[in-house]
C-alpha cells in the first residue's frame, strides 16, 4: 500500500516504514480523540526560537505521536478498507479525505521530529524519532493546499488503475481475467493486443482531464519538495535511508545481491529464450535479441510460471500439477486459506481470529468495483487482521494466501511493540515471512495433507526446481528495477518525455526483454503495473526472494535437514516456529541486522541460499545452454 503516517495494508500494496504501518486507530472518541493526540504531539514546540529542545521535549513528542498514530491509525485503515472493497465516488471521496489529513499530519511530525537531530537521545528514542522523520511514503510539503493535491493524485491514480475499462472484440474485459490470460493464450497477434490495451489506461483521460501519467510527473515535483524539506535529497533517496544504511551503501548492497544470483537468471533467460524460439520462431523470437514481454506468461514479465510447459523438456517435467491436485481435490477459495493457516498453526503459531473470516475479502464479490490485487491488513494494532484477494483455485494463489497471511501473522507477533515499531525488521522481512513457509510446500508435505498420494522419485525434481526459478528467479531483475527506475526519476535522471525510454532501457538492461510493439515518449508503460501509481516501494520483494532462501535454509540446518536444500519442509516443527516467532517479535524495534541474526545467526543478507536451493537446475541449465548462445 501506499506509505503514509498510518499504518496501512501490508502484502502486494505493503507500508514498510515504522509509520508507514501505523495503522489508523481506533475511534473510540471518535474526532476528539484523533484531535486531543494531535494536539498533544504538537504541543511540545520550544517556547521560544533560541530555546534549545531536551530529552524530555523528545519523550513527551514521541509520546505524543504514538497517541494520534493508534488512534487516527485504526479509523484510516477502516476507510481504506471500504474504499478498497467498494470502489465509488464516495468511498474515493473518503479516502481522500482522510488522506489529506495524513499526511498534514505527517507532514507536521516530521518536520517537527527534525527539532531533535542534534539532540543526544538514548538509542530506542533516536530510532523513534527516524521513525517519525520516515514515516511519510510521499511526504507533502508544509505550504497549504500541498497535502491535500497530493491525496487527491493519489486516490485519483489508485482509481484509475482499479477501475480503468479494456475492451476485447467489444466487450469489456475484468482485469483479473485479463491477467489470466496473459498465462493462457499463445496466439502471439492475441497476446500482444492484450498488452498493448492493457498499457493504453495510465495514458487514457481521467475525470481530471489529465491522465495517470500527467498525475504522475506532478506528484513527483511535490513529493520531492516535501522530501527537501525533511533534509533529503529526494523521495528516492528517502526511501533507501529507511534500510539502516546509508542511501548510497543500500543501493550498493542491492547491486551485490543481484550479483550473486544473476547467473542463474542468465542461464534461465537462455533457456527460456531457445525454448520459445522453437515455439514461435524465429520472426517471433530471435536467438539474438531480447525477448517479447508479452510471451512469458505474465502480464509484466515479471514471473514465468505460467509458460512452464512450453520450456521445461517433458524429461524434466514435474511429477504433478498443484493446479490440478487442488480442484480434484474438491478445494474451494476458503479452504486453501485454511490450509495456509494450518501450516503455520503447524508451527505453533495461534489459530487466527473469528474476525479474520468473517470480514476478510477472500473471493470477489459479483456486485461492485473492487481492488483485487491481494493484501494483508492489521486494522487495529491488536488482532483485527484480513486480507483481501478475489482468490482462485490455482497454484498461484494457494502460494498467495501462504504469503498474505505471513504478513498477518508477522502483525500480530509484534503487537506488542510500540506503534512506531509496528512492522517489519525492513521491508523485505514482511515480505519474505509467507514465501519462506511456502517453500516447505514439498511433495512430502503435500502427501502430508493428502493432496498426493505417494512422493515422487526425486528425478521429477528438475521439474519442480524449473517452476520454481520461473517464479522467483525470473521475478529477480523486475524487482530490482522497479525501484531503480523510481530513484531515476525522483531524482531528475529522468523526466516525463523520457519516462517510457528509461523505463524500457532499465527492463532490457537487467531482464532482457523488449516491449511487442513500438513505445513512445507519450506512453508511460511504468503506469500498467499497480505499485508504480500506488507508490509502493519494491525493493522490499527483490529482498525478500534473497531472505526466504536464506530464511528456508537457517529453518532446515535448526531441523538437522542432511538432504538437498529444495526437499526440505519445516512443517510441524514447532520448535523452529518458536525461534521464527521471537525475530519476528522484534518488529522494527533493531536495526535488521540484529533481527536477522537473531534467526539467521549471521547480521548480513546473503543470496548463497538462493544459488544451494537451485544447484541442481543450474547443473542442468548450463547442459542445455552449452551450444546456444546466450545474451543479449
Amino acid at each position: 500500500m501506499t506509505i503514509r503516517n498510518f499504518k496501512r495494508p501490508l502484502g502486494a500494496l505493503a507500508a514498510v516504514s515504522a509509520l508507514a504501518l501505523v495503522a489508523a486507530c481506533s475511534q473510540q472518541d471518535e474526532t476528539g480523540a484523533a484531535s486531543s493526540a494531535a494536539d498533544a504531539a504538537g504541543s511540545v514546540e520550544p517556547a521560544a526560537t533560541g530555546d534549545v529542545a531536551s530529552v524530555e521535549d523528545a519523550a513527551a513528542f514521541i509520546e505524543g505521536v504514538e497517541e494520534w498514530s493508534r488512534d487516527f491509525g485504526e479509523y484510516y485503515a477502516r476507510v481504506a478498507w471500504v474504499q478498497a472493497t467498494y470502489i465509488n465516488y464516495d468511498t474515493n471521496w473518503l479516502v481522500t479525505r482522510v488522506d489529506t489529513e495524513s499526511t498534514e499530519m505527517g507532514v507536521k511530525f516530521a518536520n517537527q521530529a527534525k527539532r531533535f537531530n542534534d539532540v543526544e537521545l538514548p538509542a530506542e528514542m533516536r530510532r523513534k524519532i527516524e521513525a517519525i522523520k520516515l514515516g511519510l511514503n510521499l511526504p507533502a510539503p508544509e505550504r497549504p493546499g500541498a497535502a491535500a493535491e497530493l491525496a487527491a493524485i493519489n486516490t485519483r491514480m489508485g482509481s484509475t488503475y482499479a477501475t480503468g475499462k479494456i475492451e476485447l472484440d467489444g466487450e469489456e474485459v475484468a482485469r483479473n481475467d485479463l491477467e489470466e490470460m496473459m498465462g493462457k493464450v499463445r496466439d502471439p497477434a492475441r497476446l500482444q493486443e492484450i498488452w498493448t490495451k492493457w498499457r493504453a489506461v495510465p495514458i487514457a483521460p481521467n475525470d481530471d482531464g489529465g491522465s495517470m501519467k500527467t498525475d504522475y510527473a506532478r506528484m513527483v515535483e511535490i513529493a520531492n519538495e516535501g522530501a527537501v524539506e525533511l533534509g533529503y535529497d529526494d523521495v528516492g533517496t528517502m526511501w533507501r535511508a529507511r534500510y539502516d544504511l546509508p542511501p548510497a551503501e543500500f543501493a550498493a548492497e542491492t547491486d551485490r545481491l543481484w550479483g550473486q544470483v544473476k547467473p542463474l537468471y542468465d542461464e534461465l533467460h537462455c533457456h527460456v529464450r531457445a525454448k520459445l524460439n522453437e515455439q514461435y520462431g524465429d520472426d517471433i523470437v530471435p536467438l539474438d535479441q531480447p525477448i517479447r514481454a508479452d510471451l512469458l506468461g505474465n502480464m509484466w514479465a515479471q514471473s514465468w510460471g505460467n509458460i512452464s510447459d512450453l520450456v521445461s523438456p517433458d524429461t524434466v517435467a514435474p511429477a504433478y500439477d498443484l493446479t490440478t491436485l487442488l480442484v480434484e481435490n474438491g478445494y474451494d477459495a476458503k479452504k486453501i486459506v485454511e490450509t495456509g493457516e494450518g501450516f503455520f498453526s503447524s508451527l505453533g503459531f495461534a489459530p487466527l481470529p473469528d474476525t479474520f473470516w468473517e470480514r476478510s475479502q477472500i473471493t470477489k464479490p459479483a456486485d461492485r468495483e473492487v481492488v483485487c490485487h491481494a493484501s494483508a491488513w492489521d486494522l487495529d494494532w491488536q488482532d483485527d487482521i484480513r486480507i483481501k484477494m478475489c482468490t482462485k483455485v490455482n497454484a498461484d494463489d494457494f502460494q498467495t494466501v501462504h504469503h498474505e497471511l505471513g504478513h498477518n501473522y508477522y502483525q500480530r507477533a509484534y503487537q506488542d511493540q510500540s506503534v512506531l515499531f509496528q512492522t517489519g525488521a525492513n521491508g523485505g522481512f514482511h515480505e519474505a515471512i509467507g514465501d519462506m513457509v511456502a517453500l516447505s510446500i514439498t511433495p512430502d508435505y503435500l502427501k502430508t495433507i493428502g493432496l498426493l498420494d505417494e512422493v515422487p522419485d526425486a528425478s521429477a525434481d528438475l521439474g519442480l526446481l524449473m517452476n520454481t526459478a520461473l517464479e522467483k528467479i525470473a521475478f529477480q531483475p523486475f524487482g530490482l528495477l522497479m525501484d531503480k527506475w523510481r530513484w531515476q526519476v525522483f531524482s531528475g535522471e529522468l523526466t516525463p518525455a523520457t519516462y517510457n525510454e528509461g523505463w524500457w532501457a532499465l527492463r532490457t538492461q537487467y531482464q532482457g526483454i523488449r516491449p511487442p510493439v513500438d513505445r513512445s515518449a507519450g506512453d508511460f508503460d511504468p503506469g500498467g503495473k499497480f505499485h508504480i501509481p500506488g507508490n509502493v516501494s519494491y525493493t522490499r520483494y527483490f529482498i525478500a526472494n534473497i531472505l526466504q532462501f536464506q530464511f528456508h535454509k537457517a529453518a532446515c540446518d535448526m531441523a538437522g535437514w542432511e538432504g538437498p536444500l529444495h526437499r526440505c519442509s519445516v512443517y510441524g516443527a514447532k520448535e523452529i516456529g518458536e525461534k521464527f516467532n521471537a525475530m519476528l517479535e522484534i518488529g522494527a524495534s533493531k536495526p535488521w541486522p540484529e533481527a536477522l541474526e537473531a534467526f539467521t545467526g549471521t547480521a548480513e543478507m546473503d543470496g548463497s541460499a538462493v544459488v544451494e536451493y537451485f544447484a541442481p537446475l543450474m547443473d542442468y541449465l548450463k547442459e542445455q545452454n552449452k551450444d546456444r548462445q546466450c545474451g543479449w
